[in-house]
C-alpha cells in the first residue's frame, strides 16, 4: 500500500534502500585500487547513461561549455541494456563513467566488484540515502523517477471510459482496455523493472499475489516495448490507449501537446534512483572523475530538476503534473531486495509474459 511520507525524506529513504550512513567527506576522491592517468580537465571519456535522449544532449552541451577539452563518447540504453553490456564487458570493461543508471542495477555490479570507490566534489550535499553506504560510495544518485500512467484521453473515450475511470492498478484490468495498454519489458528497460518490482512489493514481495495480478494485467497488454519512454510516446502519438512508463516522459507528452494525462497510481508508484558510478579499471582516467563531479554540481542538479520532482540532495521543488507531494506518490522500495532478486523476477517474468514482447 501506499506509505504516507513526511516531509522528512531523509528517514524514509532510510527504510527503503535500508542503507546506512556515508562518512564520506566531501571531495575527498577516490579509495580504489586503480592507477590514475591523464589530466583533470582533458581528455576522451567513455559514458554508459540510461538517461533520455534529450535529456543527455541538453545535459551534455552544458558539461561541454565547462569543459571544452574532455571528449565524452556516450553509449546511451535502456538501463537493463545497459546493465547486462556491463556484466559482459565485467572482465575487459570499456565504460569509464555509468551515469544517470538505476541504483538497483548499480547495487548489482557493486557486488560483483565492477565499481570503483570514489567521493564526487560536493558528494556532502548529497543525502546519505541516495548514495552508497560505503566509506568512499562506489555510487552516488541523482534523481527518482517513478511509475505513471499516460493515457490518451481521445482514444480512451472511444472505449466509453474517462480518466476517472483509470486510477488505479486495478483499473487497469478493466475488460474495455483488453489490447489497448503497452508497458516497458522489464528485462531492458529499467522503468519496467521498477513497475514489476513495485507491484510485486505491494502483494508483500514475490507473492502470488502479486503474480496474479500481473498475469491478469498481461491480458490487456498489446505489447512490453524495450524502452522506459516509449509507452507514454505511443500513447501521446495515438498508438495506445495506455502506457505504462515514468512521470517526467508522460507530463512532457503533456506538454508537447499531445491529447493526454497523466495518472500515478493510488496505490502508489514503484521507484528507482538514477545514480553515477565510476567503472573499476586498471588505468582510472582523471576525467572521468571530473565528469563524475559536475554530474552532482549545483549546476547539474538544477538541470535534473527541471525534469524530476526529486533530486539527490533534496532540493526538489514544485513540480506540475504531480497532484500531491512527489514523494508521498512512492511505495516503500527496497532496493536491496530488488537488486538481490533481480535475475529470479527477471527469468520468471520471461517465462510467463515474453511472448508480447517487440521485437528488439
Amino acid at each position: 500500500m501506499r506509505k504516507t511520507i513526511s516531509a522528512c525524506l531523509v528517514s524514509f529513504l532510510a527504510l527503503s534502500l535500508t542503507l546506512t550512513l556515508s562518512s564520506c567527506t566531501d571531495g575527498s576522491g577516490g579509495g580504489g585500487s586503480g592507477a590514475l592517468f591523464g589530466d583533470a580537465d582533458k581528455g576522451e571519456i567513455v559514458v554508459y547513461t540510461a538517461l533520455e535522449d534529450e535529456q543527455v544532449e541538453e545535459y551534455l552541451a552544458v558539461f561541454n561549455a565547462a569543459y571544452p577539452d574532455i571528449e565524452v563518447n556516450i553509449v546511451r540504453e535502456s538501463t537493463g541494456i545497459i546493465t547486462a553490456k556491463l556484466l559482459a564487458e565485467k572482465d575487459n570493461p570499456v565504460a569509464d563513467v555509468v551515469w544517470g543508471t538505476a541504483a538497483s542495477s548499480l547495487l548489482v555490479l557493486d557486488d560483483e566488484g565492477m565499481l570503483e570507490p570514489y567521493a564526487p566534489a560536493g558528494v556532502n550535499t548529497i543525502l546519505p540515502q541516495f548514495k552508497s553506504s560505503k566509506s568512499v560510495p562506489t555510487w552516488v544518485g541523482i534523481d527518482v523517477w517513478e511509475t505513471a500512467f499516460t493515457i490518451n484521453t481521445v482514444e480512451l473515450a472511444k472505449l466509453g471510459l474517462t480518466v476517472d475511470d483509470i486510477q488505479s492498478y486495478q483499473d487497469l484490468l478493466r475488460p474495455e482496455l483488453k489490447g489497448h495498454i503497452v508497458m516497458s519489458n522489464p528485462s531492458s528497460s529499467g522503468t519496467g523493472l521498477l513497475t514489476v518490482t513495485g507491484l510485486l512489493q505491494l502483494s508483500d514481495k514475490n507473492t502470488e499475489a502479486g503474480w496474479d495480478y500481473l498475469t491478469a494485467l498481461h491480458e490487456n497488454i498489446d505489447q512490453y516495448v524495450h524502452s522506459g519512454s516509449k509507452p507514454a510516446k505511443m500513447a501521446g502519438a495515438g498508438e495506445c490507449v495506455i502506457g505504462v512508463s515514468f512521470g517526467y516522459i508522460g507530463i512532457k507528452q503533456k506538454r508537447d501537446g499531445n491529447p493526454v494525462e497523466v495518472v500515478f497510481p493510488l496505490e502508489g508508484s514503484g521507484w528507482d534512483l538514477e545514480a553515477n558510478a565510476l567503472m573499476k579499471k586498471d588505468q582510472m582516467n582523471r576525467a572521468a572523475q571530473t565528469f563524475l563531479d559536475w554530474a552532482i554540481s549545483d549546476e547539474a542538479m538544477a538541470l535534473y530538476k527541471v525534469n524530476y520532482p526529486i533530486i539527490a540532495n533534496g532540493q526538489g521543488g514544485k513540480y506540475e503534473g504531480f497532484s500531491t507531494n512527489p514523494v508521498d506518490q512512492l511505495i516503500d522500495n527496497d532496493l536491496a531486495w530488488v537488486a538481490a532478486n533481480r535475475e529470479s523476477i527477471l527469468e520468471a517474468w520471461t517465462a510467463k509474459f515474453d511472448g508480447k514482447s517487440a521485437p528488439r
